[in-house]
């Protein structure tokens, strides 16, 4: 171990190759996981933020929010079933917003609720709405009057709150009056009623099973598919697909990291074979040999961990607000577990070669 060491402080040269590879295999993980977290976050904040255990679309919606309708009858009905503690309805409208001072238009998701949602307070008045904070990077600021749709709806910012946006777009939560409003003036198509919400969601009786009490709003109804918040989740355009993508991407990219570890340690362990043979010679087992090579291992992906890091937080500042880069403390340490990991396994493939290591037949040759 400490031959391995003092390798590793007299020669760095002689790792900088694999730390710079491996710090460019750590950007592209850090920056990979960032976008996949930036676009789930952005998409499903406002689902995420659901308090309740299951939500009601219509059947012919296809479990799409924006195309679901729930009547005030069907509502009665799901009320009514056996372990449903409550409801509360919800609708959005995906709208342009005019904020004062700024020429672009502000892509907005207004959300009509009733209560239940974590981090947002109770809703706000009529014509007024709580914004989320991904707004301010469009000049949005409290106290704003917006103007929504192409009937410019006015919506005065009375406060800010977080991780609330849906698909991409910043969530503007409002009373459901104001949602209604919003909707169906900009969408005439796709008006709704009084009364009448895209999807309700359901608090299961204290002690009830959530997927019986699903099954039974179904069977009651006749007309609905109910899902749990996750399944809603994954419900979402893009979201499940969107994931397998990048989870794939990034489990590659880790392997390709132990394969960087496993070729480097392969021929240093090739190069050092006489060295092994005379360590081996005057009493060092192969198991600390072994260690050694683990130890530097170790040493250089998180010297690379390091600088790749780094590197990705100036890279960061320079990359636009509109791109949903999302680097999480979460994200950084699953990076540099995986990298660690897979260096150790990396460099676990010069273990046979170092076990087999003979040295009487090594020495004898010469070395």
């Amino acid at each position: 171990m400490r031959l391995a060491w003092r390798e590793l402080r007299r020669t760095p040269r002689r790792f900088l190759p694999t730390t710079a590879a491996l710090a460019l295999l750590v950007i592209l993980l850090l920056v990979l996981g960032g976008l996949l977290d930036g676009l789930y976050n952005g998409s499903t904040g406002a689902l995420r933020a659901q308090e309740s255990d299951l939500v009601v679309y219509s059947k012919p919606s296809r479990d799409s929010i924006i195309r679901s309708r729930i009547d005030e009858a069907t509502r009665d009905t799901i009320a009514g079933v056996d372990g449903v503690a409550d409801t509360y309805g919800m609708g959005i409208a995906l709208v342009g917003a005019r904020v004062p001072g700024e020429d672009e238009l502000a892509d907005v998701a207004v959300i009509g609720y009733e209560g239940a949602v974590d981090g947002v307070p109770a809703p706000p008045g009529p014509g007024e709405a709580w914004a989320d904070s991904s707004l301010e990077a469009d000049g949005v600021e409290e106290g704003d009057r917006l103007l929504l749709g192409p009937e410019r709806v006015p919506v005065t910012v009375r406060g800010f709150v977080d991780d609330t946006s849906y698909l991409q777009q910043g969530g503007l939560w409002v009373e459901p009056e104001t949602w209604r409003q919003v909707l169906n003036r900009s969408r005439p198509g796709s008006a709704v009623e009084d009364g009448t919400f895209q999807v309700v969601w359901v608090d299961a009786a204290d002690g009830a099973d959530v997927d019986e009490v699903g099954r039974r709003i179904d069977d009651a109804t006749g007309t609905t598919s109910t899902l749990t918040r996750g399944d809603a989740i994954l419900a979402l355009p893009g979201i499940d697909a969107q994931n397998t993508t990048f989870t794939q991407i990034i489990f590659v990219t880790f392997v390709v990291a132990g394969l960087v570890v496993a070729l480097f340690f392969a021929l240093l362990t090739l190069e050092r074979t006489g060295l092994f043979a005379v360590l081996k010679a005057v009493g060092a087992s192969s198991w600390q040999l072994i260690a050694g090579l683990a130890l530097q291992a170790l040493v250089v992906s998180a010297a690379a961990f390091v600088i790749g890091g780094l590197l990705t937080l100036l890279l960061s500042l320079g990359i636009p607000d509109s791109v949903p880069l999302d680097l999480t403390v979460s994200r950084a340490v699953f990076v540099a577990v995986g990298v660690l990991v897979m260096a150790v396994i990396g460099g676990a493939i010069s273990l046979r070669r170092i076990v087999r290591i003979d040295p009487a037949s090594v020495v004898g040759a010469g070395v």
